[in-house]
């Protein structure tokens, strides 16, 4: 068994960081297994070496260990492109020069009926530069999109050991009306968070997931790129989300809750535990 903690260097860890870190390692360990940290820096515009070094503190703090060297996303573009090359010669991304006006304004014309779907990613894309003629070869400065429609021609199915435990199955026609055509590269950071996460599993050997629930509904996503890549699907432990008193989900910017300010104040990793539940 192996599963992994992986946070962005872009803020302090939070509560709801030290409950997914500490779930991931006492699984591992019941299991006899292994626990890796995963650095997810690929924006490298909000990313801080500081914060990255803050991580490894404060996992430590609380008493986590892991093998080393440590995976990192921004060193590992060519890996990624290698992905994206593969799913360009299959022809199952295009290129989209859409804005989030853009997708706004298309997915609420007159035409579409209602109000716009929203899925994993925000909005769902209608499709706009999907018919667009493709270059011969693929843009290295442009957004990519998974084309849904050529890429999900059957069911994606997993295996959830989280909240409500038990085999998931999503449909081709969920995948295409509730999920859409999904961006697998950023123009300005060479690769989206759906892709890298896919290509990084598949190079640790992760046989779990574990993450929070907030992603549970990206997962498909993740089983289809699995699939069209030919890599192993692992299964997925979703646990619950720690939330402030009035039921929100803890973000970055609720320094108030971060690690290292409990620890500032006196805390012992054993308070933290307490807090979150454990």
């Amino acid at each position: 068994m192996i599963t992994r903690f992986a946070p962005s260097p872009t803020g302090p860890l939070h509560l709801g960081h030290a409950f997914s870190a500490l779930t991931a390692f006492e699984r591992a360990r019941a299991a006899g297994g292994t626990f890796l940290l995963r650095i997810e820096d690929i924006d490298q515009s909000r990313a801080r070496p500081q914060w990255e070094a803050q991580i490894y503190e404060d996992l430590h703090w609380l008493g986590l260990d892991w093998p080393l060297p440590v995976l990192r996303q921004s060193e590992r573009q060519p890996i990624y492109d290698a992905a994206l090359d593969r799913l360009w010669d299959m022809g199952l991304i295009y290129p989209c020069t859409c804005n989030r006006r853009d997708i706004e304004a298309a997915a609420s014309a007159p035409q579409e009926g209602g109000a716009p779907l929203t899925g994993p990613d925000g909005i769902v894309y209608p499709g706009t530069c999907r018919h667009k003629p493709r270059p011969a070869l693929r843009p290295r400065d442009m957004a990519l999109r998974l084309d849904m429609r050529a890429a999900a021609t059957q069911p994606v199915s997993y295996v959830e050991t989280g909240v409500d435990a038990g085999p998931r199955t999503t449909s081709a026609a969920t995948l295409v009306q509730a999920v859409g055509d999904v961006v697998l590269a950023r123009r300005d950071m060479g690769v989206a968070y759906h892709l890298a996460v896919v290509v990084d599993d598949a190079e640790q050997q992760i046989t779990e997931v574990t993450r929070g629930l907030d992603l549970a509904e990206a997962t498909p996503i993740h089983v289809l790129l699995q699939q069209l890549l030919t890599l192993p699907v692992p299964q997925y432990h979703h646990h619950r989300l720690i939330r402030d008193e009035t039921g929100k989900r803890l973000a970055k910017r609720d320094d108030a809750r971060a690690i290292a300010r409990y620890r500032d104040d006196g805390a012992s990793p054993q308070d933290i535990r307490r807090r979150v539940g454990l």
